[in-house]
């Protein structure tokens, strides 16, 4: 079907849809650029894609043109559903919209086909999806890919190893499920608004689990002990875990006076299966 929709400027001074600074709104309005993030999502034939914040639909468009089974996008906006009936019109057999809050989709709703997640996700709330996505109770998870539009800082700490200065329990959750990688970088001068920071494109693809799916929330609830003192040593930041601490770090073969930043991914699992051991 020949895409017929108008100009994306025009759409938005049609419903007067200016960006939102609440919600972390920056448009992206250049359709060949939304046309390269959609194709480093690899092939979509057949996919079902899921779209958070599609705002006035540009990546929306783009990866409809990739000629997926489906593309569901999630729009917690209410001002943007003339924009997004606007493509459901034009088509109806592959594009649905929802207007509500993403972090309460209910993925279990899907069809039983190949999902990806493909977004332009909203500054303010990218970090949460992400390990919503990354601590899904079912792994492998329901998706089998993510690319993601995310600020450059955000990327950054995706991919951080143990001993820099983004590195923390972003890098930790996400490092533990996925393979990650930087696939693209896009200056904030292709944004309207402009904001202040660039971005980058992130792919994520899920790995096979170093942990039981049991030992998950205790690792989970590790990284987050840890990382809220991240300036203290690490016996102290998990002191309150167990009362052999310094045992069970030694058994981890981790430095008991060495910094959450300084541990690598590996040591935190190996600290995990021990404390589970002992349950």
């Amino acid at each position: 079907m020949t895409d017929t929709l108008p100009p994306l400027r025009e759409v938005i001074k049609e419903f007067g849809l200016s960006a939102n600074k609440a919600l972390g709104q920056n448009y992206l309005l250049d359709l060949n650029l939304t046309g390269k993030i959609a194709s480093l999502a690899g092939d979509l034939a057949g996919t079902t894609v899921i779209e958070i914040g599609p705002g006035p639909g540009g990546l929306t468009r783009s990866l409809l043109a990739r000629n997926p089974a489906k593309v569901i996008s999630i729009e917690i906006d209410s001002r943007f559903v003339p924009a997004l009936e606007q493509i459901r019109n034009t088509y109806p057999d592959s594009f649905e919209y929802h207007c509500m809050d993403g972090l309460k989709f209910d993925y279990s709703t899907l069809p039983n086909t190949p999902l990806k997640i493909v977004a332009n996700l909203p500054y303010n709330s990218a970090t949460k999806f992400l390990v919503d996505w990354l601590l899904t109770e079912q792994w492998p998870p329901f998706w089998s890919g993510i690319t993601l539009l995310l600020q450059k800082e955000v990327g950054e700490r995706i991919i951080a190893q143990a001993n820099s200065r983004t590195y923390g329990r972003l890098s930790i959750l996400s490092q533990l499920r996925s393979d990650a990688r930087i696939l693209m970088n896009i200056p904030a001068q292709a944004f309207t608004p402009i904001p202040k920071i660039d971005s980058v494109v992130v792919q994520i693809l899920p790995k096979q689990s170093e942990l039981p799916q049991d030992a998950i929330p205790l690792f989970e609830k590790v990284v987050a002990m840890a990382f809220n003192q991240r300036r203290k040593m690490i016996k102290s930041s998990l002191r309150q875990l167990t009362g052999n601490i310094i045992d069970c770090l030694l058994e981890a073969e981790i430095d008991p006076n060495s910094r959450p930043e300084q541990i690598p991914v590996s040591k935190y699992v190996e600290f995990v299966s021990v404390i589970q051991s002992q349950s």
